[in-house]
């Protein structure tokens, strides 16, 4: 397809795709003459993947260029491409370490990985944007004054994981490995919004069961 037929198909301008093929989130259409190129189908999912990363999740340009140079790694194992492009997420600022109640989260985080026995997320928790960001909120709720910490969230982190299970197996019944690497991208992006949704829905529902809407 040519360019218009790429900007109406996927309805980015074609101005908008000429900026993403200069700064390198597209890769540049075969070319037929010096002034024509020809797009396909790939460059059509791309475009729709730049484009929910961007106006759904809010992501950076540079950070959509750095996410996207991740999923196209192909040097790198599945784990480590999924890893790095989630990793290059906006994240949570970095926790004081000086802070006694972040210093308590980390020994509850901790305490929680070893009952839970996720002996690969405590390997990476020096890493790990997510690790920081269980820190981050558990230290919330403990300079809050709520015993907030291991024995409380493992219920949840035991319905985490069995939600992981799901989008993992969603990722394996895609048939390419880019696309595979996209939708994990999209389910860091899109998915946890429509789960936080769900959860939202589900308080209402308890919550007007037990107390009425009065």
């Amino acid at each position: 397809m040519r360019l218009a037929e790429l900007s109406e198909r996927s309805g980015v301008s074609t101005s908008t795709i000429k900026y993403y093929l200069r700064e390198g989130l597209l890769a540049p259409g075969r070319q037929i003459n010096t002034t024509t190129a020809e797009y396909d189908e790939e460059h059509l999912r791309r475009l729709r993947l730049i484009r929910a990363m961007i106006q759904v999740g809010r992501v950076p340009v540079a950070t959509v260029k750095e996410v996207l140079g991740h999923v196209d790694d192909d040097s790198l194992g599945r784990a480590i491409r999924v890893g790095a492009a989630v990793w290059a997420l906006p994240q949570v600022p970095e926790p004081d370490e000086e802070d006694e109640y972040v210093q308590a989260a980390h020994a509850e985080v901790d305490t929680l990985l070893d009952r839970l026995g996720w002996e690969n997320a405590k390997r990476l928790s020096p890493l790990s944007p997510a690790y920081r960001s269980l820190v981050v909120g558990v230290a919330a709720f403990r300079r809050l004054g709520y015993s907030w910490g291991a024995e409380q969230l493992a219920p949840y982190a035991e319905l985490m994981h069995r939600t992981a299970v799901l989008d993992v197996d969603n990722m394996e019944a895609h048939p390419s490995e880019a696309e595979r690497i996209e939708f994990a991208v999209l389910g860091a992006i899109l998915n946890e919004p429509l789960l936080q949704a769900l959860h939202r829905l589900a308080q209402e529902e308890e919550t007007t069961r037990r107390y009425g809407f009065e």
